[in-house]
């Protein structure tokens, strides 16, 4: 065991040192008196047995003596509560309810993380401060996980005491009255929705629908059949723009149906309608009425029939809540159990402390802060740090359901999810208890517990995670910059590649990053990414998924360091600097090293959605400079 550090990832409420030290003998008896605890217990004994090399059986006995004894107690209140008693003697752990102890073993698992075979004795009272824990993962734009993925991150999740997630569906579903929907698309199956919701009952973890409603269907309006649906066709390029009509009661027909379709698959309550960033409201078809009564008001009467909807299907209607603020005249007439989904991804955010608006209102509310993984390859580690960190302080100051930490795939979602993992960790330490959390040394915890890391790690994490601020006051520069042609105009470009939403979705952003780059920052983040010690050897013996994330992050690094260099050689040529081209033949023998990697990661753990489009631009990007460089 490497890791040296004492600090619990996820940290517990109260606890209380009692005198000596309690070590599990070379045959551990684990014991309880209800057959579903044998997930946690069985959890617990492969952790004793591949990682200290104790033989660890599992019995069910009621009054049964045991190195780990279970019981269930009305003395501890609260649903998901437990109290962990490590005495010289024996482990107890008590909980009323199943998912409190589940979640007492977890924090078991990390003492033997942290201390190995002899633990310190203590007494652990522990909670949460939130109701709802969520991650919210984007499978609409990109990377559509494998069933056995979702599982994998749905084992760790759990573990950090997450208990809901949350999968961004658009067109990656198998809809069975709209086939053209999804076609072009890897999708899941009603069976595969299924499936993971099975998973996710195992762990006490809500599985909760987020569809695209009204706004964001893009894909969808540019097939024939929708496009008479559009509120303004060839919006920011798209042929159908990106929203429904609001005033179209086809709209409402064709939303209507994949909603009865689709949310009824789930057990969950809460359903998340989106309804978020409609651009075109009330600038195209809806106009007329928008003029007339307003376009807060258009979106409030489209909102409203969603509600009455959800009420048929016996649904909590969730939206995220950018569109309400924006019209806060709307909030007197919203109805008081939709759940109001308040997004910002900034540290200091404008929105976050209008959580209070919310409240005021007596609208439920989630938080909703961010992982920065999205537009960037590394992530933007400080800064979703300081965002998790202010919103979680906000939500328990106000008391509020929970927080939904947010992980996306903007244009064509490159960024891998390993390199989110830090996030989804550090969002659901805050969910579980805010004030315990120490944000200064979160990473070294994170990357000693994930990683079993004595510290190199933790910094390469840092280093990487700190690249995007160092490149740019355009924190996702280096994203766009390993693919944006040097050459212009670009018009060529973009039209060979629609209608792929990487391009298509905001043609401008491949048209000037290369004019905003400041070469000696460029070459700063080479020399900070090229050092080869940055990324210490793995320890053998972690598990594949882990074993991949250390992958994604050595990834990631590559694609800053070649984002850079594109950069850096791309100015050279638009100022027609007398560089050897060999240069530029170089960078483009380093992207096609850089694809097989890439394209061998997406594949062993994403369905193909979306790869080839991304293979596409990356392949683009290294012919063009291997023209240039003949």
């Amino acid at each position: 065991m490497a890791t040296k550090q004492t600090e619990l990832l996820i940290p517990v409420k109260k606890q209380r040192s009692l005198p000596g030290n309690f070590s599990f003998p070379a045959k551990a008896n684990l014991i309880s008196s209800r057959d579903v605890d044998l997930l946690p217990l069985t959890q617990l004994a492969t952790d004793l047995k591949t990682r200290l090399k104790i033989k660890a059986s599992v019995n069910f006995n009621a009054t049964g003596n045991g190195n780990v004894v279970l019981q269930r107690s009305p003395v501890i209140k609260k649903k998901e509560a437990y109290r962990l008693t490590i005495t010289k003697d024996n482990i107890n752990l008590m909980a009323s309810t199943d998912q409190g102890m589940y979640y007492g073993i977890q924090t078991l698992r990390d003492l033997t993380t942290i201390h190995g075979r002899t633990i310190p004795c203590c007494q652990i009272d522990d909670f949460p401060d939130f109701k709802r824990r969520a991650i919210y993962f984007d499978v609409a734009r990109g990377r559509v996980p494998k069933i056995d993925t979702v599982k994998e991150l749905i084992e760790r999740l759990s573990r950090w005491k997450i208990n809901e997630l949350q999968l961004y569906i658009k067109n990656t579903f198998t809809w069975a009255k709209h086939p053209a929907i999804g076609k072009g698309f890897s999708q899941y199956t009603p069976e595969d929705i299924l499936e993971i919701q099975a998973y996710c009952k195992l762990h006490y973890i809500s599985f909760v629908p987020s569809l695209a409603t009204l706004s964001h269907n893009e894909l969808t309006l540019q097939l024939p059949e929708y496009a008479n649906l559009a509120e303004l066709p060839g919006y920011n390029g798209w042929e159908g723009g990106t929203m429904l009509c609001p005033t179209d009661p086809k709209s409402f027909k064709l939303t209507k149906e994949l909603h009865d379709e689709f949310f009824p698959l789930f057990e969950s309550t809460d359903i998340n309608l989106c309804c978020d960033e409609p651009w075109e409201l009330g600038q195209g078809r809806s106009k007329r009425t928008a003029d007339r009564i307003g376009r807060g008001q258009v979106y409030l009467n489209f909102l409203l029939k969603l509600h009455k909807n959800c009420e048929k299907l016996g649904k909590r209607m969730n939206i995220w809540g950018d569109i309400v603020l924006k019209y806060p005249e709307l909030l007197k007439d919203m109805p008081k159990d939709v759940v109001m989904l308040n997004w910002d991804y900034e540290t200091n955010g404008s929105l976050i402390p209008r959580t209070k608006e919310f409240v005021d209102a007596e609208l439920p509310v989630m938080a909703c802060p961010g992982t920065g993984s999205w537009q960037t390859h590394g992530t933007r580690l400080q800064n979703a740090i300081g965002n998790v960190s202010n919103f979680a302080r906000t939500a328990k100051k106000y008391n509020i359901e929970g927080i939904l930490n947010t992980d996306w795939g903007d244009f064509g979602h490159r960024n891998p999810l390993g390199v989110s993992l830090h996030g989804y960790a550090h969002g659901a330490a805050h969910s579980w208890h805010t004030k315990g959390v120490d944000d200064n040394n979160f990473t070294k915890t994170f990357a000693a517990h994930f990683f079993n890391d004595d510290g190199k790690t933790a910094e390469a994490i840092t280093t990487l995670g700190n690249i995007s601020t160092q490149a740019s006051t355009n924190p996702h520069i280096l994203y766009h910059l390993l693919v944006e042609p040097a050459k212009l105009p670009v018009t060529r470009f973009i039209k060979r590649f629609n209608p792929v939403p990487i391009v298509a979705h905001y043609p401008a952003h491949y048209n000037n990053h290369i004019d905003t780059v400041d070469i000696d920052k460029l070459q700063a983040v080479i020399s900070s990414l090229s050092d080869k010690s940055l990324w210490p050897e793995p320890d053998k013996n972690l598990p594949e998924f882990e074993q991949l994330a250390l992958a994604d992050y050595r990834l990631a690094t590559s694609m800053d360091t070649l984002a850079a260099e594109r950069g850096i050689l791309g100015v050279a040529y638009r100022l027609k600097s007398p560089l050897p081209k060999t240069e530029y033949t170089q960078w483009a023998d380093a992207m096609d090293n850089l694809m097989l990697g890439f394209q061998g990661l997406w594949e062993l753990r994403y369905l193909p959605s979306r790869l080839k489009d991304n293979l596409r631009l990356m392949r683009m990007a290294a012919s063009e400079y291997r023209q240039i460089g003949k």
